[in-house]
């Protein structure tokens, strides 16, 4: 851990997902006052900036191919006592976009880390979706491979709370339609172009959303996908192996409590014999 007597702050600021007067006034006026700005592409974030009114500043590139290098850099400016503002091109850094090296670099290094909260693509689509929030999963971009892309989604189906992934415009055609082939009763929410001027929201089966985002040839922007809880599958208590049963919904975040509930709905099997032995199967 580094040991020295003045060392610089680490901002990881959020910045807008579209629409650019979502910029907090903390944010703007961090990144007025660090000395260096590490950035995915420096021609957005000079965009940002002029939007900002704030010139002068010293960009740094940081993305996905030079992480590991530049990390150990900015980590060596910090030890000089410089601060650094941390900002993706558009949301949260490190919440599928890079930062993680940088992040856990500097913390290990004993460098002060100072989050700059704002605008979110998940959490802006989850709180406008109408879909349950209390809980869920984030599984960033969806799997290129269909095998993985159809394992995922089965995955996301079948939990009890809310998924919600991230997909690309090129891509969404594919997953929709496995999504209509596999899955075609089910729901799915689809944000596009999250505050932006093409805003919108689509509900349906996902064959109904693929025809409507067709029709207007508006397969492309940014794409979140939202698929709310399933409905359990009630099984033969007889049959289950309650041991595996409750082992999956224990990894799977489930508390001890949780577990026995959702193994007694899905096999009608007493919660107060299924809480007791996932007690033991949490300690061991």
């Amino acid at each position: 851990m580094y040991s020295g007597k003045r060392v610089g702050t680490l901002y990881v600021v959020a910045t807008p997902i579209g629409n650019l007067d979502d910029i907090t006034l903390r944010a703007v006026k961090v990144l007025k006052g660090v000395d260096l700005i590490a950035c995915e592409d420096t021609r957005r974030t000079k965009k940002l900036l002029s939007h900002l009114g704030i010139e002068g500043k010293k960009l740094i590139s940081y993305h996905e191919h030079n992480e590991k290098e530049q990390a150990r850099k900015l980590v060596s400016r910090l030890k000089e006592g410089l601060n650094v503002a941390l900002v993706s091109d558009a949301g949260t850094p490190c919440i599928s976009d890079p930062g993680y090296r940088l992040v856990n670099l500097s913390r290990s290094e004993g460098i002060p880390v100072v989050p700059v909260p704002g605008p979110s693509a998940v959490i802006a689509a989850l709180s406008a979706s109408g879909f349950p929030t209390d809980r869920f999963f984030f599984g960033g971009f969806l799997p290129r491979r269909e095998k993985a892309l159809f394992e995922e989604l089965k995955e996301a189906f079948s939990r009890p709370f809310t998924s919600v992934y991230y997909e690309s415009p090129h891509r969404l055609e594919r997953t929709l339609k496995v999504i209509s082939e596999n899955f075609p009763e089910r729901e799915i929410g689809l944000y596009r172009e999250i505050t932006k001027l093409n805003e919108e929201f689509l509900k349906g089966r996902a064959e109904d959303v693929l025809r409507e985002l067709l029709s207007q040839n508006r397969l492309k922007g940014e794409i979140v996908i939202l698929i709310p809880p399933g409905e359990g599958k009630k099984v033969n208590p007889e049959e289950v192996d309650v041991d595996t049963l409750l082992k999956k919904l224990l990894k799977e975040g489930f508390s001890v409590k949780e577990a026995a509930k959702e193994a007694a709905r899905r096999t009608g099997l007493p919660k107060r014999e299924l809480y007791r032995r996932a007690l033991e199967l949490s300690v061991n």
